[in-house]
């Protein structure tokens, strides 16, 4: 067994020798530095998504494993408003883009406009010229536009009229969408689910929390209370922090052989792709950080499988049989978590 998946790395992992990193300070993050700053982007969000912890969750992960997030559900059930809640506890460059049937792909990467003066082309920066960019009901808009958030949810980059433009880091999109049932949406692309590490939905809230929310938010409204509580750089620091969990060789094979039996299954007419293989890792490693291990266990994985494969998979017609492919989708991942041997413990 590698040591450092052993109970003994963990609590060397937790064990400090400098005092906890403070916002906005340069110190080195250390294991309390961490768990107390994703404590308090937890806390900040959920004062404002209230019993909806797994969504936070999902949230923290898509920003620590620079993945993207994309949050489906009917409207008015808080999509918006966990993207707004999240951004706003970071100290970063945030920007939201309305998606609507006019906007046009200059609007999200920007435009060369001649400039008389000098006469040349200059670059004009689209909104996508952000740390967190908020892509609200991104399938309400055409799939020229969506398409147009390709390179840089990949690449972190955009090219216009052959020139680069390197984006901001950190660099995280989230996106919401409503469901394909609703009236004036476009389905997106297979390449552009694939870029979104995460697919989440936010679900009705339980009758507690409504009520809460009816008695609170009729004179307030809880994002005017949100403040930054982390930095640009802090996010980056905690990034790196959850890239060094540990992986075993083992788990790495398992991840591999899940990825190939939603290529290979019946039901399923496109499979995980090896991206979407890279991300349930880092997912994964991020997961086990949140929860203070310094490795990553098997139920990281199958936790995480769901909303990390889910939106890639496309579902076989003849397996759907009136059925919809999500729900088809979702009845095939269940039965390869189930038949996929899960590594023994003693080689983890």
């Amino acid at each position: 067994m590698d040591e450092t998946a052993t109970p003994e790395a963990a609590s060397r992992l937790r064990r400090t020798d400098t005092a906890p990193a403070r916002p906005g300070s340069d110190e080195p993050l250390t294991a309390d530095a961490f768990a107390r700053l994703t404590g308090q982007i937890t806390t900040s969000i959920s004062d404002v998504i209230d019993g909806k912890p797994e969504a936070v969750q999902s949230a923290l992960i898509a920003l620590l494993a620079e993945g993207h997030l994309l949050i489906e559900d009917v409207p008015g059930v808080g999509k918006t408003m966990l993207a707004r809640a999240l951004a706003a506890t970071i100290d970063a460059d945030v920007r939201r883009i309305q998606f609507t049937p006019d906007l046009l792909p200059g609007d999200v990467t920007g435009v060369s406009v001649f400039n008389p003066v000098t006469r040349h082309f200059e670059f004009t920066p689209g909104a996508v010229f952000a740390n967190i960019v908020i892509a609200d009901e991104i399938n309400r808009s055409s799939p020229k536009t969506q398409s147009s958030l390709l390179e840089a949810m990949e690449e972190r980059q955009v090219t216009i009229d052959g020139r680069t433009h390197v984006l901001p880091s950190p660099f995280l999109v989230v996106a919401t969408q409503n469901p394909l049932e609703m009236e004036g949406t476009y389905a997106l692309p297979e390449a552009q689910r694939d870029r979104f590490l995460l697919r989440i939905s936010m679900g009705y809230p339980d009758p507690a929390a409504e009520a809460l929310m009816l008695r609170q938010r009729d004179v307030v409204n809880p994002l005017d209370a949100i403040e930054p509580v982390v930095t640009g750089r802090q996010v980056t620091a905690m990034i790196a922090w959850a890239r060094a969990v540990h992986v075993a060789p083992a788990l790495e094979e398992y991840v591999v052989a899940l990825a190939q039996a939603t290529r290979s299954h019946p039901d399923i007419r496109l499979g995980a792709s090896p991206r979407a293989t890279l991300q349930l890792v880092r997912a994964a490693k991020v997961r086990a950080a949140l929860d203070g291990r310094s490795y990553v266990i098997p139920d990281d994985l199958t936790t995480l499988l769901g909303p990390v494969f889910g939106h890639r998979l496309i579902a076989n017609r003849s397996a759907a049989g009136g059925r919809a492919g999500a729900v088809v989708v979702s009845e095939a991942l269940e039965r390869i978590a189930a038949s996929v041997r899960v590594p023994l413990a003693s080689r983890v």
